[in-house]
Protein backbone atom coordinates (compact mmCIF):
# COMPACT_ATOMS: atom_id res chain seq x y z
CA UNK A 1 0.00 0.00 0.00
CA UNK A 2 1.35 3.42 -0.96
CA UNK A 3 2.13 5.53 2.13
CA UNK A 4 -0.17 8.50 2.64
CA UNK A 5 1.15 12.08 3.00
CA UNK A 6 -0.52 12.21 6.43
CA UNK A 7 1.48 9.18 7.60
CA UNK A 8 4.70 10.74 6.34
CA UNK A 9 3.96 14.06 8.05
CA UNK A 10 3.09 12.41 11.37
CA UNK A 11 6.34 10.42 11.39
CA UNK A 12 8.49 13.42 10.49
CA UNK A 13 6.85 15.47 13.23
CA UNK A 14 7.84 12.81 15.80
CA UNK A 15 11.57 12.96 15.05
CA UNK A 16 13.70 15.20 17.31
CA UNK A 17 15.27 18.07 15.38
CA UNK A 18 17.74 19.37 17.96
CA UNK A 19 21.23 18.41 19.04
CA UNK A 20 21.46 15.65 21.66
CA UNK A 21 23.98 16.79 24.27
CA UNK A 22 24.17 15.33 27.79
CA UNK A 23 20.77 13.70 27.47
CA UNK A 24 18.92 16.84 26.35
CA UNK A 25 17.73 17.96 22.94
CA UNK A 26 18.79 21.55 22.35
CA UNK A 27 19.09 24.18 19.64
CA UNK A 28 22.42 25.06 18.07
CA UNK A 29 24.37 27.64 20.05
CA UNK A 30 23.99 30.20 17.26
CA UNK A 31 20.43 29.17 16.34
CA UNK A 32 21.57 27.84 12.96
CA UNK A 33 19.63 25.18 11.02
CA UNK A 34 19.89 23.08 7.87
CA UNK A 35 17.35 21.36 5.66
CA UNK A 36 16.90 17.68 4.79
CA UNK A 37 15.51 16.83 1.35
CA UNK A 38 13.63 13.88 -0.13
CA UNK A 39 15.82 12.78 -3.07
CA UNK A 40 12.77 11.37 -4.87
CA UNK A 41 11.16 14.82 -5.06
CA UNK A 42 13.85 17.33 -4.12
CA UNK A 43 11.49 18.82 -1.51
CA UNK A 44 12.46 19.80 2.03
CA UNK A 45 11.11 17.30 4.57
CA UNK A 46 12.72 18.54 7.80
CA UNK A 47 14.81 21.32 9.31
CA UNK A 48 17.37 20.44 11.99
CA UNK A 49 19.65 22.33 14.33
CA UNK A 50 23.09 22.82 12.76
CA UNK A 51 25.89 22.23 15.24
CA UNK A 52 28.70 24.73 15.68
CA UNK A 53 32.24 24.10 16.96
CA UNK A 54 30.98 25.23 20.36
CA UNK A 55 28.25 22.59 20.25
CA UNK A 56 30.78 19.95 19.23
CA UNK A 57 32.93 20.82 22.23
CA UNK A 58 29.87 20.65 24.51
CA UNK A 59 29.10 17.17 23.15
CA UNK A 60 32.65 16.01 23.91
CA UNK A 61 32.43 17.64 27.36
CA UNK A 62 29.36 15.52 28.06
CA UNK A 63 30.98 12.34 26.73
CA UNK A 64 34.13 12.93 28.78
CA UNK A 65 32.15 13.64 31.95
CA UNK A 66 30.15 10.43 31.54
CA UNK A 67 33.08 8.18 30.63
CA UNK A 68 34.32 7.12 34.07
CA UNK A 69 30.90 6.10 35.41
CA UNK A 70 29.94 4.43 32.15
CA UNK A 71 33.18 2.41 32.08
CA UNK A 72 32.37 1.12 35.57
CA UNK A 73 28.81 0.18 34.62
CA UNK A 74 28.46 -3.62 34.75
CA UNK A 75 28.56 -5.39 31.42
CA UNK A 76 25.14 -6.92 32.07
CA UNK A 77 23.61 -3.46 32.42
CA UNK A 78 25.15 -2.35 29.13
CA UNK A 79 23.96 -5.57 27.54
CA UNK A 80 20.40 -5.07 28.78
CA UNK A 81 20.27 -1.52 27.39
CA UNK A 82 21.32 -2.74 23.95
CA UNK A 83 18.79 -5.55 24.08
CA UNK A 84 15.99 -3.15 25.06
CA UNK A 85 16.97 -0.86 22.18
CA UNK A 86 16.85 -3.85 19.83
CA UNK A 87 13.31 -4.65 20.97
CA UNK A 88 12.17 -1.03 20.70
CA UNK A 89 13.47 -0.76 17.14
CA UNK A 90 11.67 -3.99 16.27
CA UNK A 91 8.48 -2.42 17.58
CA UNK A 92 9.05 0.70 15.47
CA UNK A 93 10.50 -1.05 12.44
CA UNK A 94 7.97 0.51 10.06
CA UNK A 95 8.78 3.99 11.34
CA UNK A 96 12.50 3.49 10.82
CA UNK A 97 11.97 2.01 7.37
CA UNK A 98 9.72 4.84 6.22
CA UNK A 99 12.06 7.47 7.65
CA UNK A 100 15.00 6.02 5.72
CA UNK A 101 12.94 5.93 2.55
CA UNK A 102 11.96 9.56 2.95
CA UNK A 103 15.44 10.93 3.60
CA UNK A 104 17.57 8.53 1.56
CA UNK A 105 15.27 7.26 -1.20
CA UNK A 106 15.54 3.48 -1.01
CA UNK A 107 12.31 1.52 -1.58
CA UNK A 108 10.40 0.57 1.55
CA UNK A 109 11.08 -3.14 1.09
CA UNK A 110 14.81 -2.47 1.06
CA UNK A 111 14.55 -0.05 3.97
CA UNK A 112 12.83 -2.78 5.99
CA UNK A 113 15.78 -5.02 5.17
CA UNK A 114 18.17 -2.41 6.52
CA UNK A 115 16.19 -2.13 9.74
CA UNK A 116 16.49 -5.88 10.25
CA UNK A 117 20.20 -5.88 9.34
CA UNK A 118 21.13 -2.77 11.29
CA UNK A 119 19.22 -3.80 14.37
CA UNK A 120 21.12 -7.08 14.54
CA UNK A 121 24.23 -5.14 15.58
CA UNK A 122 22.44 -4.13 18.76
CA UNK A 123 21.43 -7.71 19.51
CA UNK A 124 24.88 -9.07 18.58
CA UNK A 125 26.77 -6.61 20.75
CA UNK A 126 24.32 -7.01 23.61
CA UNK A 127 25.58 -10.60 23.66
CA UNK A 128 29.25 -9.68 23.14
CA UNK A 129 29.17 -7.16 26.00
CA UNK A 130 29.17 -9.92 28.61
CA UNK A 131 31.72 -12.07 26.75
CA UNK A 132 34.61 -9.62 26.49
CA UNK A 133 37.22 -12.06 27.77
CA UNK A 134 40.65 -11.35 29.21
CA UNK A 135 43.10 -14.06 30.33
CA UNK A 136 45.15 -15.21 33.31
CA UNK A 137 48.25 -17.35 33.09
CA UNK A 138 51.69 -18.01 34.48
CA UNK A 139 54.85 -16.68 32.84
CA UNK A 140 56.89 -19.35 31.04
CA UNK A 141 59.62 -19.31 33.70
CA UNK A 142 56.97 -19.71 36.42
CA UNK A 143 57.87 -16.70 38.56
CA UNK A 144 54.97 -14.31 37.87
CA UNK A 145 51.33 -14.30 36.89
CA UNK A 146 50.00 -12.53 33.82
CA UNK A 147 46.61 -10.84 34.07
CA UNK A 148 45.26 -9.36 30.82
CA UNK A 149 42.05 -7.36 30.79
CA UNK A 150 40.16 -5.28 28.24
CA UNK A 151 39.18 -1.72 29.11
CA UNK A 152 37.11 0.80 27.14
CA UNK A 153 39.30 2.96 24.94
CA UNK A 154 37.44 6.10 26.04
CA UNK A 155 35.39 8.84 24.36
CA UNK A 156 34.83 8.18 20.66
CA UNK A 157 33.90 10.25 17.63
CA UNK A 158 31.66 8.26 15.29
CA UNK A 159 31.18 9.65 11.78
CA UNK A 160 28.56 7.91 9.64
CA UNK A 161 27.68 8.19 5.93
CA UNK A 162 24.36 8.92 4.26
CA UNK A 163 23.77 5.64 2.43
CA UNK A 164 22.82 3.32 5.33
CA UNK A 165 21.44 5.71 7.97
CA UNK A 166 20.53 3.08 10.58
CA UNK A 167 23.04 0.27 10.00
CA UNK A 168 26.07 2.55 10.00
CA UNK A 169 24.99 4.05 13.32
CA UNK A 170 24.19 0.76 15.05
CA UNK A 171 27.39 -0.83 13.72
CA UNK A 172 29.41 1.80 15.61
CA UNK A 173 27.22 2.64 18.60
CA UNK A 174 26.53 -1.03 19.43
CA UNK A 175 30.13 -2.08 20.11
CA UNK A 176 31.00 1.25 21.74
CA UNK A 177 28.16 0.82 24.24
CA UNK A 178 29.11 -2.83 24.79
CA UNK A 179 32.76 -1.95 25.48
CA UNK A 180 31.90 0.90 27.86
CA UNK A 181 32.79 3.89 25.68
CA UNK A 182 30.99 7.22 25.49
CA UNK A 183 30.36 8.77 22.09
CA UNK A 184 29.81 11.79 19.93
CA UNK A 185 27.91 10.69 16.83
CA UNK A 186 28.04 12.89 13.74
CA UNK A 187 25.58 11.67 11.09
CA UNK A 188 25.80 12.75 7.45
CA UNK A 189 23.90 15.97 6.85
CA UNK A 190 22.04 14.39 3.90
CA UNK A 191 20.39 11.72 6.08
CA UNK A 192 20.46 12.67 9.78
CA UNK A 193 16.83 11.88 10.67
CA UNK A 194 17.29 8.15 11.24
CA UNK A 195 20.15 8.81 13.66
CA UNK A 196 17.98 11.30 15.53
CA UNK A 197 15.23 8.73 15.98
CA UNK A 198 17.77 6.03 16.86
CA UNK A 199 19.29 8.22 19.56
CA UNK A 200 15.83 8.84 21.01
CA UNK A 201 15.29 5.08 21.18
CA UNK A 202 18.65 4.59 22.94
CA UNK A 203 17.58 7.08 25.61
CA UNK A 204 14.25 5.31 25.96
CA UNK A 205 16.13 2.04 26.40
CA UNK A 206 17.91 3.49 29.43
CA UNK A 207 21.21 4.81 28.09
CA UNK A 208 22.48 7.37 30.64
CA UNK A 209 22.83 11.03 29.73
CA UNK A 210 26.11 11.91 28.04
CA UNK A 211 26.94 8.40 26.86
CA UNK A 212 25.59 9.08 23.36
CA UNK A 213 25.62 12.63 22.02
CA UNK A 214 24.43 13.46 18.48
CA UNK A 215 25.53 16.56 16.57
CA UNK A 216 24.52 17.05 12.93
CA UNK A 217 25.23 20.13 10.90
CA UNK A 218 26.01 21.90 7.68
CA UNK A 219 29.76 21.84 8.24
CA UNK A 220 31.44 18.51 8.96
CA UNK A 221 34.77 20.19 9.70
CA UNK A 222 33.21 22.59 12.20
CA UNK A 223 32.07 19.56 14.19
CA UNK A 224 34.91 17.06 13.76
CA UNK A 225 37.77 19.59 13.67
CA UNK A 226 37.72 20.77 17.29
CA UNK A 227 36.88 17.30 18.60
CA UNK A 228 39.80 15.70 16.75
CA UNK A 229 42.20 18.27 18.25
CA UNK A 230 40.97 17.66 21.80
CA UNK A 231 43.20 15.30 23.81
CA UNK A 232 40.20 13.87 25.66
CA UNK A 233 39.09 12.09 22.50
CA UNK A 234 40.57 8.59 22.29
CA UNK A 235 39.13 7.11 19.11
CA UNK A 236 37.60 8.04 15.78
CA UNK A 237 35.53 5.65 13.66
CA UNK A 238 34.70 6.83 10.16
CA UNK A 239 32.75 5.37 7.24
CA UNK A 240 32.99 7.33 4.02
CA UNK A 241 35.26 8.25 1.15
CA UNK A 242 38.94 7.39 1.03
CA UNK A 243 40.12 11.02 0.57
CA UNK A 244 38.26 12.12 3.71
CA UNK A 245 39.52 9.05 5.56
CA UNK A 246 43.11 9.90 4.67
CA UNK A 247 42.69 13.40 6.08
CA UNK A 248 41.16 12.08 9.28
CA UNK A 249 44.09 9.67 9.67
CA UNK A 250 46.47 12.60 9.38
CA UNK A 251 44.50 14.54 11.97
CA UNK A 252 44.33 11.48 14.24
CA UNK A 253 48.13 11.17 14.21
CA UNK A 254 48.58 14.37 16.20
CA UNK A 255 46.82 12.87 19.23
CA UNK A 256 47.73 9.24 18.42
CA UNK A 257 44.05 8.30 18.26
CA UNK A 258 42.74 4.80 17.75
CA UNK A 259 41.14 4.71 14.31
CA UNK A 260 38.66 2.56 12.43
CA UNK A 261 38.33 3.49 8.76
CA UNK A 262 35.79 1.89 6.43
CA UNK A 263 36.50 3.65 3.15
CA UNK A 264 35.88 3.27 -0.58
CA UNK A 265 35.44 0.12 -2.60
CA UNK A 266 35.69 -1.18 -6.14
CA UNK A 267 34.28 -4.67 -5.80
CA UNK A 268 34.95 -7.20 -8.58
CA UNK A 269 32.19 -9.70 -9.38
CA UNK A 270 33.93 -12.67 -11.03
CA UNK A 271 31.89 -15.19 -13.00
CA UNK A 272 33.63 -18.35 -14.25
CA UNK A 273 32.32 -20.44 -17.12
CA UNK A 274 31.28 -23.29 -14.80
CA UNK A 275 29.02 -21.01 -12.72
CA UNK A 276 25.27 -21.51 -12.53
CA UNK A 277 24.36 -18.52 -14.71
CA UNK A 278 20.90 -17.99 -13.28
CA UNK A 279 22.30 -17.92 -9.74
CA UNK A 280 25.12 -15.66 -10.91
CA UNK A 281 22.62 -13.19 -12.36
CA UNK A 282 20.57 -13.34 -9.17
CA UNK A 283 23.73 -12.70 -7.18
CA UNK A 284 24.73 -9.88 -9.53
CA UNK A 285 21.40 -8.15 -8.99
CA UNK A 286 21.81 -8.38 -5.21
CA UNK A 287 25.44 -7.27 -5.23
CA UNK A 288 24.87 -4.41 -7.67
CA UNK A 289 21.45 -3.05 -6.85
CA UNK A 290 21.44 -3.03 -3.08
CA UNK A 291 20.82 0.61 -2.20
CA UNK A 292 20.62 1.56 -5.91
CA UNK A 293 24.31 0.71 -6.15
CA UNK A 294 25.12 3.36 -3.54
CA UNK A 295 27.12 1.03 -1.30
CA UNK A 296 30.83 0.54 -0.75
CA UNK A 297 30.25 -3.20 -1.10
CA UNK A 298 28.35 -2.84 -4.39
CA UNK A 299 29.69 -4.92 -7.28
CA UNK A 300 31.51 -2.36 -9.38
CA UNK A 301 33.24 -4.46 -12.06
CA UNK A 302 31.73 -7.59 -13.59
CA UNK A 303 34.57 -9.83 -14.76
CA UNK A 304 33.01 -12.61 -16.82
CA UNK A 305 34.81 -15.46 -18.57
CA UNK A 306 34.70 -14.77 -22.30
CA UNK A 307 32.92 -18.03 -23.20
CA UNK A 308 29.77 -17.02 -21.25
CA UNK A 309 29.99 -13.23 -21.31
CA UNK A 310 27.36 -12.69 -24.00
CA UNK A 311 24.76 -14.90 -22.32
CA UNK A 312 25.45 -13.48 -18.86
CA UNK A 313 25.21 -9.90 -20.13
CA UNK A 314 21.90 -10.59 -21.88
CA UNK A 315 20.32 -12.23 -18.82
CA UNK A 316 21.68 -9.55 -16.52
CA UNK A 317 20.28 -6.77 -18.72
CA UNK A 318 16.89 -8.46 -18.83
CA UNK A 319 16.80 -8.59 -15.02
CA UNK A 320 17.91 -4.96 -14.69
CA UNK A 321 15.34 -3.90 -17.27
CA UNK A 322 12.52 -5.31 -15.15
CA UNK A 323 13.26 -2.92 -12.28
CA UNK A 324 10.75 -0.12 -11.71
CA UNK A 325 12.24 3.25 -10.70
CA UNK A 326 10.01 5.31 -8.44
CA UNK A 327 9.60 7.00 -5.09
CA UNK A 328 10.27 4.40 -2.44
CA UNK A 329 6.89 4.86 -0.77
CA UNK A 330 5.08 3.62 -3.89
CA UNK A 331 4.19 -0.07 -4.13
CA UNK A 332 5.47 -0.38 -7.69
CA UNK A 333 8.95 1.01 -6.93
CA UNK A 334 11.86 -1.45 -6.93
CA UNK A 335 14.66 1.08 -7.33
CA UNK A 336 14.83 4.55 -5.85
CA UNK A 337 16.64 7.77 -6.74
CA UNK A 338 20.28 8.64 -6.24
CA UNK A 339 21.01 10.83 -3.24
CA UNK A 340 21.24 14.15 -5.11
CA UNK A 341 21.73 15.78 -8.50
CA UNK A 342 25.49 15.79 -8.25
CA UNK A 343 25.57 12.03 -7.68
CA UNK A 344 23.34 11.47 -10.72
CA UNK A 345 25.57 13.70 -12.87
CA UNK A 346 28.70 11.85 -11.75
CA UNK A 347 27.18 8.49 -12.68
CA UNK A 348 26.13 9.72 -16.11
CA UNK A 349 29.58 11.10 -16.81
CA UNK A 350 31.09 7.68 -16.10
CA UNK A 351 28.56 5.98 -18.38
CA UNK A 352 29.07 8.48 -21.20
CA UNK A 353 32.85 8.11 -21.01
CA UNK A 354 32.57 4.30 -21.11
CA UNK A 355 30.29 4.38 -24.17
CA UNK A 356 32.70 6.78 -25.88
CA UNK A 357 35.50 4.29 -25.15
CA UNK A 358 33.61 1.50 -26.92
CA UNK A 359 31.20 0.06 -24.34
CA UNK A 360 27.60 -0.73 -25.31
CA UNK A 361 24.61 0.34 -23.20
CA UNK A 362 22.68 -2.94 -23.31
CA UNK A 363 19.97 -1.36 -21.15
CA UNK A 364 19.54 2.04 -19.55
CA UNK A 365 22.37 4.53 -19.90
CA UNK A 366 20.45 7.76 -19.22
CA UNK A 367 19.05 9.86 -16.37
CA UNK A 368 15.28 9.62 -15.97
CA UNK A 369 13.38 12.86 -16.59
CA UNK A 370 11.04 14.24 -13.96
CA UNK A 371 11.16 14.95 -10.24
CA UNK A 372 13.97 13.57 -8.12
CA UNK A 373 17.38 12.20 -9.00
CA UNK A 374 16.62 8.95 -10.81
CA UNK A 375 18.98 7.10 -13.14
CA UNK A 376 17.91 4.18 -15.32
CA UNK A 377 19.32 0.79 -14.23
CA UNK A 378 22.15 0.21 -16.70
CA UNK A 379 24.22 -2.68 -17.99
CA UNK A 380 27.25 -1.86 -20.12
CA UNK A 381 28.59 -4.65 -22.32
CA UNK A 382 31.96 -5.03 -24.05
CA UNK A 383 33.66 -2.63 -21.66
CA UNK A 384 37.38 -2.36 -22.46
CA UNK A 385 39.61 -3.58 -19.63
CA UNK A 386 41.28 -0.17 -19.45
CA UNK A 387 38.03 1.87 -19.31
CA UNK A 388 37.96 4.51 -16.58
CA UNK A 389 34.64 3.25 -15.22
CA UNK A 390 36.38 0.08 -14.03
CA UNK A 391 38.68 2.13 -11.80
CA UNK A 392 36.05 4.41 -10.24
CA UNK A 393 33.56 3.72 -7.47
CA UNK A 394 30.35 4.16 -9.49
CA UNK A 395 27.88 4.53 -6.58
CA UNK A 396 24.87 4.10 -8.81
CA UNK A 397 22.76 1.51 -10.70
CA UNK A 398 25.35 0.89 -13.42
CA UNK A 399 26.99 -2.47 -14.12
CA UNK A 400 30.00 -2.56 -16.49
CA UNK A 401 30.78 -6.03 -17.89
CA UNK A 402 34.25 -6.92 -19.12
CA UNK A 403 35.81 -10.28 -19.95
CA UNK A 404 38.75 -12.49 -19.05
CA UNK A 405 40.13 -15.72 -20.50
CA UNK A 406 41.92 -17.49 -17.63
CA UNK A 407 41.75 -17.72 -13.86
CA UNK A 408 45.11 -15.98 -13.60
CA UNK A 409 43.87 -13.07 -15.68
CA UNK A 410 40.72 -12.78 -13.56
CA UNK A 411 42.82 -12.53 -10.41
CA UNK A 412 45.10 -9.95 -12.00
CA UNK A 413 42.15 -7.81 -13.12
CA UNK A 414 40.47 -8.11 -9.72
CA UNK A 415 43.61 -6.92 -7.94
CA UNK A 416 44.19 -4.04 -10.37
CA UNK A 417 42.62 -1.55 -7.97
CA UNK A 418 43.80 0.53 -5.04
CA UNK A 419 40.73 -0.67 -3.13
CA UNK A 420 40.22 -3.97 -1.34
CA UNK A 421 36.88 -4.13 0.46
CA UNK A 422 34.33 -6.62 -0.93
CA UNK A 423 34.61 -9.09 -3.80
CA UNK A 424 32.32 -11.75 -5.27
CA UNK A 425 33.14 -15.07 -6.92
CA UNK A 426 30.78 -17.41 -8.79
CA UNK A 427 31.98 -20.90 -9.65
CA UNK A 428 30.96 -24.46 -8.80
CA UNK A 429 34.59 -25.43 -8.23
CA UNK A 430 35.39 -25.26 -4.50
CA UNK A 431 39.11 -25.71 -5.12
CA UNK A 432 38.99 -22.65 -7.38
CA UNK A 433 37.12 -20.74 -4.70
CA UNK A 434 39.97 -21.31 -2.24
CA UNK A 435 42.66 -20.57 -4.82
CA UNK A 436 41.10 -17.30 -5.87
CA UNK A 437 40.21 -16.21 -2.32
CA UNK A 438 43.82 -16.72 -1.24
CA UNK A 439 45.14 -14.60 -4.09
CA UNK A 440 42.72 -11.69 -4.37
CA UNK A 441 43.45 -8.69 -2.15
CA UNK A 442 40.10 -8.06 -0.48
CA UNK A 443 38.91 -8.10 3.10
CA UNK A 444 35.68 -9.92 2.20
CA UNK A 445 34.82 -12.54 -0.41
CA UNK A 446 31.32 -13.66 -1.35
CA UNK A 447 31.28 -17.20 -2.78
CA UNK A 448 28.15 -17.78 -4.87
CA UNK A 449 26.51 -15.08 -2.75
CA UNK A 450 25.67 -11.49 -3.67
CA UNK A 451 25.07 -10.23 -0.11
CA UNK A 452 27.53 -11.15 2.64
CA UNK A 453 27.22 -8.42 5.29
CA UNK A 454 26.20 -9.77 8.69
CA UNK A 455 26.47 -8.50 12.23
CA UNK A 456 28.28 -11.68 13.26
CA UNK A 457 30.97 -11.27 10.58
CA UNK A 458 34.00 -8.94 10.55
CA UNK A 459 33.32 -6.19 8.00
CA UNK A 460 36.30 -4.31 6.57
CA UNK A 461 38.91 -4.08 3.87
CA UNK A 462 42.57 -3.75 2.98
CA UNK A 463 44.68 -1.30 0.97
CA UNK A 464 42.87 2.02 0.41
CA UNK A 465 39.59 0.54 1.70
CA UNK A 466 40.50 1.15 5.29
CA UNK A 467 41.62 -0.14 8.68
CA UNK A 468 39.92 -2.24 11.33
CA UNK A 469 36.78 -4.35 11.36
CA UNK A 470 33.16 -3.77 12.34
CA UNK A 471 30.89 -6.58 13.50
CA UNK A 472 31.83 -10.07 14.60
CA UNK A 473 33.99 -10.86 17.59
CA UNK A 474 36.45 -8.34 16.20
CA UNK A 475 34.00 -5.45 16.46
CA UNK A 476 34.16 -4.89 20.21
CA UNK A 477 37.97 -5.07 20.17
CA UNK A 478 38.02 -1.87 18.11
CA UNK A 479 36.63 -0.05 21.17
CA UNK A 480 38.82 -1.73 23.76
CA UNK A 481 42.37 -1.30 24.93
CA UNK A 482 44.42 -4.12 26.45
CA UNK A 483 45.93 -3.76 29.91
CA UNK A 484 48.54 -6.20 31.24
CA UNK A 485 49.13 -6.58 34.98
CA UNK A 486 52.24 -8.49 36.07
CA UNK A 487 51.69 -10.14 39.46
CA UNK A 488 54.48 -11.48 41.59
CA UNK A 489 53.82 -15.15 42.39
CA UNK A 490 54.21 -15.56 46.18
CA UNK A 491 54.79 -19.28 45.76
CA UNK A 492 57.54 -18.99 43.16
CA UNK A 493 61.04 -19.93 44.33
Amino acid sequence: MTISPEREAALLASVPTGLLIDGEWRDASDGGTFDVHDPATGKVIATLASATSEDAKAALDAADAAQADWARTPARVRSDILRRAFELINERAEDFALLMTLEMGKPLAEARGEVAYGNEFLRWFSEEAVRDYGRYLTTPEGKNKILVQNKPVGPCLLITPWNFPLAMATRKVGPAVAAGCTMVLKPAKLTPLTSQLFAAVMLEAGLPAGVLNVVSGNSASAISGPIMKDRRLRKVSFTGSTPVGRQLLKDAADNVLRTSMELGGNAPFIVFEDADLDKAVEGAMAAKMRNMGEACTAANRFLVQDTIAEEFTRKFAEAMGRLKPGRGTEDSSTVGPLIDGGARDDVHQLVSAAVSAGAEAVCGGEPIDGDGYFYAPTVLGNVPNDAAILNEEIFGPVAPVTTFETEEQAIRLANASEYGLASYLFTQDYARMFRVAEQIEFGMVGFNAGVISNAAAPFGGVKQSGLGREGGAEGIAEYSTVQYIGIADPYAE
